[in-house]
């Protein structure tokens, strides 16, 4: 993509799609994958730390992929909670439309939605994100800030950020932002180059690591 970034609102670069074999913890599928979104051709290795290393999702509530791509995360938390209301949530209207139909190949439901579409009463029970740290630091933080206190009490964020891209800078900046606002920020696991963050509402449970 010259020029173009997979956070880009409308890519026009070549569609070219495609589909690719992946695991999401446990169930394998055949999902389509796209130009102009973000890692088209595997499960990313953030994402695939992510979903190897969180708790089973809330079995209730809403639930949301913040930055969903084409929807790997989305698919997994709707497969382990088929009772909660799953959110697919990205920028790039592309990534939005593989998403949806990935969720129908998957045979799960899934709200892939812009930002601004989602009510804004809804709190969500949990959150998992491999944020886009390409974007830049300030939008990234922006970013967090819009979401993060959107987390119901007891709820918990899951990050993955790779350490080299400031995952440790990243739980610091989380630690001292949120602290008012009562939520706290641990590190639950470090594999393959990738830092997991745990960003937890007052009020939630202790959970495993």
């Amino acid at each position: 993509m010259t020029g173009e970034h997979y956070f880009s609102a409308s890519p026009s670069s070549e569609e070219r799609l495609r589909r690719i074999r992946v695991d999401l913890r446990g169930a394998t599928f055949e999902l389509e994958t796209a130009g102009g979104v973000f890692s088209p051709d595997r499960l990313d290795a953030g994402t695939a730390v992510l979903l190897d290393r969180v708790p089973s999702p809330p079995e209730a509530g809403a639930l949301l992929d913040l930055g969903c791509g084409w929807g790997a995360i989305a698919i997994a938390l709707a497969r382990e909670s088929p009772l909660a209301e799953v959110w697919a949530v990205d920028v790039n209207e592309r990534a939005l439309t593989l998403a949806a139909a990935n969720a129908r190949i998957a045979g799960v439901g899934v709200n892939a939605s812009h930002p601004d579409d989602i009510p804004d009463g809804v709190r969500f029970a949990t959150i998992w994100s491999n944020p886009p740290i390409r974007i830049g630091k300030d939008a990234l933080h922006a970013l967090l800030e819009r979401w993060l206190p959107r987390l119901e009490p007891g709820g918990t964020a899951w990050l993955v950020v790779a350490k080299q891209l400031g995952g440790d800078s990243l739980q610091r900046w989380i630690a001292e932002r949120f602290a008012a606002d009562g939520l706290t920020v641990r590190r639950t696991a470090t594999d393959r180059g990738y830092r997991v963050l745990a960003v937890e509402a007052s009020g939630s449970a202790t959970t495993p690591e």
